[in-house]
């Protein structure tokens, strides 16, 4: 259900989840419906959503989402990716509430520890795409001969034999590539990985391959 905490409890993982207004009520109420004042609550809402509660869930989800996608776009600042990690982060609390322990620190500092570290390795993670798509570009350069054969014999019986020796993941991008002609973009949807990782697999499956055939000369 968009923009409801049900929609990244197990049975609807991968749905569109956006962040709720942060909820603070006159007098607010705990995990169960009970007025309740103090932080403690949300303490006990984690072990509850640890038993598999999904209303506590939902309550704590309606409860802090907004203030934590504040926190993430923060971080991220692209909206969009900021929702997804939002999913990611409420997606952990649920797998990982039985983690939390009072006696280290508040729910809150544990749900914003999570939130920064998630949030982080998202601005990491998009850094190094972005630095894998950029080696992508000057890996032919004019002198690599070999490497200029191999892309243009590609469909060769030879450098078929040759790929066995190559090893997956890269055998089957390179397939994909070559003898499917399927784009990047396409081989990275069929695949389910990012297309930075498919860039990777055909940069490092060509070098592997040039020197397979090499050896077979």
């Amino acid at each position: 259900m968009t923009g409801t905490a049900t929609g990244i409890l197990p049975a609807r993982v991968g749905a569109t989840v956006r962040p709720r207004a942060a909820v603070r009520p006159r007098n607010r109420t705990d995990y169960h419906g009970r007025v309740i004042s103090g932080a403690r609550d949300d303490d006990e809402a984690l072990v509850a959503i640890a038993g598999g509660d999904q209303e506590a869930f939902a309550r704590f989800y309606d409860m802090w989402s907004g203030r934590i996608f504040a926190l993430v776009l923060q971080i991220v600042v692209d909206r969009a990716q900021s929702e997804e990690v939002l999913q990611e982060i409420f997606l952990e609390v649920w797998r990982r509430a039985d983690s939390f322990d009072p006696s280290r620190g508040s729910s809150r500092a544990w749900l914003v520890t999570l939130a920064r570290r998630r949030a982080i390795d998202r601005v990491r993670a998009a850094q190094a795409a972005r630095e894998r798509d950029n080696a992508w570009i000057p890996f032919e350069p004019d002198h690599d001969t070999t490497l200029r054969q191999v892309e243009e014999r590609i469909v060769s019986d030879e450098v078929r034999a040759a790929l066995v020796a190559v090893g997956e993941p890269h055998r089957t991008t390179i397939e994909l590539a070559y003898f499917t002609g399927m784009t990047h973009s396409q081989i990275a949807a069929h695949c389910g990985v990012p297309l930075g990782t498919v860039k990777t697999r055909i940069r490092d499956g060509l070098a592997k391959l040039r020197k397979q055939m090499e050896v077979d000369r």
